[in-house]
């Protein structure tokens, strides 16, 4: 069974730089790739980048592209999303999760394996 845990959430002023981890133990046949979603308080949660099981390719939402980069160090099964230019809009509690099936890296319901989640609050 796969097990996620980010961290790395922490409180910033807005123009900081956070970057966040993610450690995942055990392996799926399943497994296409790793992800991050975002979810702020009263909103659902969405998409925020990707990137392939052999790291490959990556995939943001519009909204983080030019700012935010993930990587994988697939030696030590970690994930990373440095976020720079951070704005208060960006203030939510991060996930990471492990994509097991689909195309469309969008959806959270092509992810399995979820984390506890890490908050990251910007303020301006």
């Amino acid at each position: 069974q796969v097990q996620v845990v980010e961290s790395g959430g922490r409180l910033v002023q807005a123009g900081e730089s956070v970057r966040l981890s993610c450690a995942a133990s055990g392996r799926t046949l399943r497994t296409s790739g790793m992800g991050w979603f975002r979810q702020a308080p009263g909103m659902e949660r969405e998409f925020v980048s990707g990137v392939t099981w052999s790291g490959a390719f990556t995939y943001y939402a519009d909204s983080v592209k030019g700012r935010f980069t993930i990587s994988r160090d697939a030696a030590k099964d970690t994930v990373y999303l440095q976020m720079n230019n951070l704005k208060p809009e960006d203030t939510a509690v991060y996930y990471c999760a492990v994509k097991t099936r689909g195309s469309e890296w969008y959806r959270a319901t092509h992810y399995d394996y979820w984390g506890q989640g890490t908050q990251v609050t910007v303020s301006s």
